[in-house]
């Protein structure tokens, strides 16, 4: 039986610093099978002497996979030098992305959160610009849903947007607790298809504050909020059922703690909300 992969997004562990390695070996020693590091991060490893090569053995030995990674490239802004340089900074991303031996990235609307709305068709010209960099490279640029930004804050404008993309390649990447922040209902889910979602940020959120006055900081362990998952599981099942679950979680409570007690608190947590509500 087809079954989720279990994946760390290194933000939940990222306050102590410890590193690209230590974030490996600490996915791996908490039972994941997958890793989401940030650029950023990996960056700064290559400016202190590290190779990709050597990482890439890392990874290798350990037996775990890039599914995704977090970069912030201004590809929708609408300034086109700005636009331009972005594309070329995601280029990069996506080269130490393929490198490593990964074939996805994050695609937010970095740069677009805040002033004018973009119209929706301008979005996805620009995404397929994006998606055409992606296939130069060999990795996909999943177009992200931001709850907090004026722009793609909600799932119908994502999923318009990577289906007027018109591109072979065009898929999105949701998060629980930003489909619930954009005011989006889960019940959108149901439209999508395998091919549409390959990886979802998981994670969960309170009660309160309100939604609209919530963070990211608010985000909490799959199942210690009030999401649906009761519902939400079951489609997801039915889209995807070997779709990547990635713990991204910004609570500053958590990253005060031991992050492989983090890590495989919040594995446990996953499990536990897939096997009570299938």
């Amino acid at each position: 039986m087809k079954s989720f992969r279990y994946c760390l997004n290194t933000s939940t562990i990222r306050e102590k610093n410890i590193g690209i390695e230590a974030e490996i070996d600490v996915a791996t020693n908490a039972g994941y099978s997958g890793i989401e590091p940030w650029i950023r991060t990996i960056r700064a490893y290559m400016e202190s002497g590290g190779k990709l090569s050597d990482l890439r053995k890392r990874l290798d030995d350990h037996g775990l996979q890039v599914e995704s990674a977090i970069g912030f490239a201004k590809w929708i802004v609408d300034d086109p030098t700005e636009r331009a340089n972005a594309l070329e900074e995601a280029k990069s991303d996506m080269e130490i992305v393929h490198a490593l031996g990964g074939s996805r990235i994050a695609a937010p609307p970095a740069g677009a959160q805040n002033g004018p709305s973009i119209d929706l068709e301008t979005v996805a010209e620009r995404y397929h610009a994006l998606l055409d960099v992606g296939r130069e490279t060999g990795v996909v640029p999943m177009l992200e849903v931001w709850g907090h930004s004026q722009n793609l804050h909600r799932l119908g404008q994502t999923l318009f947007a990577a289906a007027e993309s018109s591109h072979p390649d065009a898929c999105m990447l949701l998060d629980i607790y930003h489909i619930y922040k954009g005011g989006s209902q889960y019940d959108g889910l149901s439209l999508l298809g395998p091919k549409a979602m390959p990886v979802l940020h998981m994670n969960d959120f309170p009660a309160s504050p309100e939604r609209t006055e919530m963070n990211d900081s608010h985000r909490v362990m799959p199942g210690d909020g009030i999401a649906p998952f009761d519902k939400i599981i079951r489609q997801l099942q039915a889209i995807n059922p070997e779709m990547v679950f990635s713990l991204e979680l910004f609570n500053r409570d958590y990253w005060k703690q031991d992050p492989l007690e983090v890590a495989k608190l919040g594995l446990e947590k996953m499990k536990a909300v897939v096997s009570s509500n299938l």
